[in-house]
């Protein structure tokens, strides 16, 4: 079966981030998904880290040093999901 995944960038989404994901997860398709987080003032990531215990080998989590934009956060997912061997890639 082919792998799948999609790439979250947040950036201070703490009060959104548990509904989007478990809306990917909730899905009829399997997704993997990819967090990737500027280091969020808000502590988004923080969030996805106690969500992980939820979707265990499912919800990754890539926190850059950061700010530095959406389309380099796209790029830095493409990169991982490349080398995790994904065979398809998503973004939201």
């Amino acid at each position: 079966m082919p792998s799948k995944l999609v790439i979250i960038p947040t950036y201070n989404e703490k009060e959104n981030i548990e509904n989007i994901i478990r809306a990917v997860f909730g899905l009829k398709t399997d997704f993997d998904v990819l967090i990737v987080d500027d280091n969020s003032p808000d502590g988004t990531y923080l969030k996805v880290q106690q969500l992980q215990n939820d979707f265990p080998n499912r919800l990754f989590l890539e926190i850059r040093q950061k700010k530095s934009g959406l389309g380099r956060a796209y790029v830095h997912g493409f990169k991982w999901a490349l080398a995790h061997n994904y065979d398809f890639i998503f973004e939201m």
